[in-house]
């Protein structure tokens, strides 16, 4: 079995976990704990930046599927060179970039381009700054282009302390992976905002996956780090257990 399929069966399990370490986290140290902490939890993928020293270490410590994110066409064939198991063109609230559709699918072109022929699992990111209307329609063209995920994002500052604040923080996302996930057949991941107490809304809006970074990579320890993902897992199964008894009562 391939790696990436460990992902894909969780999605098909609407359980996959995508653990973020960061687009443009280059902290050696900060990477390592987040790798190591996604294997010992037992996350689904983990999610790193386009360098090759990074990649290598992250290689070393972990057998999970490693996803490469880049917003450089010629980065993301190069993680192909090196053996990742499936790259992302995205993470755009990471680095405050505000983008249009046709940029988009640009960067889709040329990426594709350069990886020629080789089958790749391609995650691209809808950026947030659009309207919805145009999110759907980007969304609806990168699946006629052969993409394999499409994740949201969308996390708007929180304006209260608390659950309440927390639920604010993924509202975007949220609304985003509702709209997107009922016009297109390909899989949704949810990303950005996440937290333990909102993960589990994601499925129920229609994400195969969800994606969380900063909960998870701003932790000062790796024990911290698998307790948060450990903890994360646990909300997303319980969610699934939930579902099933609801599916059963109708």
């Amino acid at each position: 079995m391939m790696r990436i399929d460990l992902f894909k069966n969780h999605m098909a399990e609407k359980r996959a976990l995508k653990v973020i370490a960061g687009i443009n986290n280059f902290d050696m140290e900060n990477v390592k704990n987040v790798v190591m902490a996604a294997e010992k939890a037992g996350a689904s993928m983990v999610d790193i930046c386009a360098n090759k020293e990074i990649f290598d270490m992250a290689r070393e410590l972990t057998n999970l599927p490693l996803i490469v994110s880049s917003v450089k066409p010629m980065e993301l064939a190069q993680a192909i060179s090196w053996g990742a198991d499936a790259i992302e063109l995205g993470n755009f609230e990471a680095l405050n970039m505000s983008l249009s559709s046709m940029e988009i699918i640009s960067l889709v072109k040329e990426t594709l381009s350069l990886i020629g022929n080789k089958e790749v699992f391609f995650s691209v990111t809808i950026p947030a700054n659009l309207e919805i209307s145009e999110q759907i329609s980007l969304a609806l063209e990168l699946e006629k282009m052969g993409i394999s995920l499409i994740q949201t994002e969308g996390a708007k500052m929180m304006n209260h302390e608390g659950t309440l604040g927390l639920i604010q923080a993924a509202e975007m996302t949220l609304a985003n992976t509702i709209e997107i996930a009922r016009n297109v057949s390909i899989p949704v991941m949810t990303a950005s905002g996440l937290t333990t107490a909102t993960v589990g809304m994601a499925f129920a809006a229609g994400a195969s996956a969800v994606g969380v970074g900063s909960c998870v990579n701003k932790l000062g320890s790796f024990i911290e780090m698998t307790a948060m993902i450990s903890s994360l897992i646990e909300n997303i199964n319980m969610n699934r257990i939930m579902t099933v008894k609801e599916e059963m009562c109708l």
